[in-house]
């Protein structure tokens, strides 16, 4: 019996002004417990897998690998290799503690750990984790929670524009964030792989003494809905101010000791929280009310991802921080619960 357990982290997109191209891993793990019985001949269950979950969004989660978001990118990664189904007998137990539609990256989890299996339970020891990125990209289209995800830590990331015909094949299984939720269809034909070098990240460095608290909101805010939001133009104004920032951000949270009044002003946003205080009532107070000068210990808050999470970047108090944000949420009947969360390394495979 093979077994062996893939850990990915959860991750928080944008931090303020880095509207996708920035993006933490964080200390909330996705699991996928894996066994292969290589002595079985013939499986009963479809694709020979067998899927169970526990965790977040049990009751509607499908449990048929050809559904299943983490089966279908497995089952890409190994059609593109000549792979039709699982190896006979497989069990994937997926352990997931991320909320679902909270703005904590849980598709670009389900994403990079459906990549990450496909690699093993295929034997594909050839894909390194900059291909593996390429897959990753080729489903979910946003670099900066699947940088994330894949590689740990603080980082930055771009996307290299597609050719629509490199996302036309209906082979390809499209995450539920892309505009069109298609594919992952069983044609007989090979997929087309990835293009090479889809997308680029580099690892920014991060004050220890930093902590992120993740105020989560008990409603989801579909991405596809926080996209619909924006404008299609911005002010050259929005944008320069925006550029600023993310000029000194990546800078400000690498300095020890960080500097409270920098960060805060490095986190400042004008391309996609504004627009979308309508999906999450109370942000726009919580953003301009939060501040090192009003509360000590805090840096900086910001919507983390889509929403509806605030993410507040702290040295301390971080209870008294966390129970002020609950309160603002609690005047709009809106309970939240808090995670006190570090910067998470990147998808591991333990073997046992």
């Amino acid at each position: 019996m093979e077994s062996f357990t893939i850990r990915t982290p959860c991750s928080s997109a944008n931090i303020g002004p880095g509207f996708d191209v920035i993006g933490l891993a964080l200390s909330i793990y996705l699991e996928l417990r894996v066994t292969i019985d290589r002595t079985k001949t013939s499986s009963t269950y479809p694709l020979n897998c067998r899927i169970t979950y526990e965790g977040e969004g049990e009751a509607d989660v499908p449990l048929d690998p050809s559904a299943n978001l983490i089966t279908r990118v497995a089952l890409y990664v190994l059609r593109c290799h000549d792979q039709r189904a699982f190896p006979v007998e497989t069990h994937v137990h997926v352990v997931n503690p991320i909320p679902l539609g909270r703005g904590l990256g849980s598709s670009g989890a389900a994403v990079v750990a459906g990549v990450m299996l496909g690699k093993e339970v295929g034997g594909l020891h050839h894909l390194d984790e900059s291909r593996l990125f390429d897959f990753s990209l080729m489903i979910e289209r946003h670099p900066d929670n699947v940088g994330a995800a894949l590689f740990g830590g603080f980082v930055g990331t771009y996307l290299k524009p597609l050719a629509p015909e490199d996302v036309a094949r209906v082979e390809i299984p499209l995450s539920e964030v892309l505009p069109a939720p298609a594919g992952g269809l069983d044609t007989g034909e090979r997929p087309p792989e990835p293009p090479f070098g889809i997308g680029h990240h580099i690892k920014f460095p991060w004050a220890k003494e930093i902590k992120a608290v993740a105020i989560i909101p008990n409603f989801e805010v579909p991405t596809a809905k926080a996209r619909e939001v924006l404008p299609k133009h911005y002010p050259i104004q929005d944008v320069t101010f925006n550029m600023q920032r993310i000029a000194l951000l990546p800078v400000a949270l690498g300095q020890s000791p960080p500097d409270p009044e920098l960060i805060n002003l490095a986190m400042q946003d004008k391309l996609h929280q504004q627009y979308r205080q309508t999906l999450i009532p109370g942000l726009e107070e919580i953003v301009q009310s939060m501040s090192p000068s009003s509360q000590e210990g805090l840096l900086g808050v910001c919507l983390s991802g889509a929403g509806p999470t605030i993410l507040a970047l702290a040295t301390s108090n971080f209870e008294q921080i966390a129970q002020k944000i609950v309160a603002r949420f609690a005047k709009e009947n809106i309970d939240c619960q808090w995670r006190l969360l570090e910067p998470a390394e990147g998808t591991k495979v333990i073997r046992s």
